[in-house]
């Protein structure tokens, strides 16, 4: 390619470039495989510019490079499906429920104190050893140790709470949750 030509198509790439981006976008559904998709068609059309005649046809013919290199990615993906005569036993899990609790949890965690959420978070989400949570908070690890024991059971308390309210909500009977040492009245029949 002449001089003149390399000019003009980094010229078209800059003009056109997010448009061309817009075009992969709708191709592949992931940003970062749509960027690459627009590189790599960039870079097969690069090689072909001084065979474009009509320049305003760029689009259309970078656009059909785009295409092709969508399709050939998509026949050589390595498809990790085996056909068989049965179908396993798998269950599908319900993402609903998982959102669901999630949302619970976070909820929850908001009737604790700001240092207790800090202790939990950082040992049971962030996974950290009570030296970490320690060093991380500032704290010894005995006081580590000791607010997370009163912060977990104060989440105890609040979803027992909460399961109790909803029991109560949906019109059954109000349970009373027994004091420590105190006894069921047995029922004679």
């Amino acid at each position: 390619m002449t001089q003149g030509e390399v000019l003009g198509f980094e010229e078209y790439v800059r003009t056109r470039q997010d448009a061309l981006l817009r075009s992969a976008r709708r191709l592949v559904p992931d940003p970062i495989d749509a960027q690459d998709l627009l590189q790599t068609a960039l870079a097969r059309t690069y090689g072909r510019w001084d065979g474009i005649s009509d320049k305003r046809l760029a689009d259309a013919y970078l656009r059909r490079v785009m295409i092709n290199t969508r399709t050939e990615w998509w026949r050589a993906r390595k498809l990790e499906e085996v056909p068989t005569e049965q179908l396993p036993d798998a269950t599908v899990d319900d993402v609903t429920e998982q959102h669901a609790d999630r949302e619970l949890l976070l909820d929850v965690l908001r009737v604790l104190a700001p240092q207790q959420r800090s202790v939990v978070v950082l040992r049971h989400w962030e996974q950290m050893s009570t030296q970490e949570t320690a060093a991380a908070l500032g704290m010894s690890a005995g006081t580590v140790k000791s607010t997370l024991h009163r912060a977990l059971a104060r989440l105890r308390e609040e979803l027992e709470r909460r399961e109790l309210e909803e029991h109560e909500d949906l019109g059954g009977p109000g349970v009373r949750v027994l004091a420590p040492g105190e006894e069921r009245e047995r029922c004679a029949a």
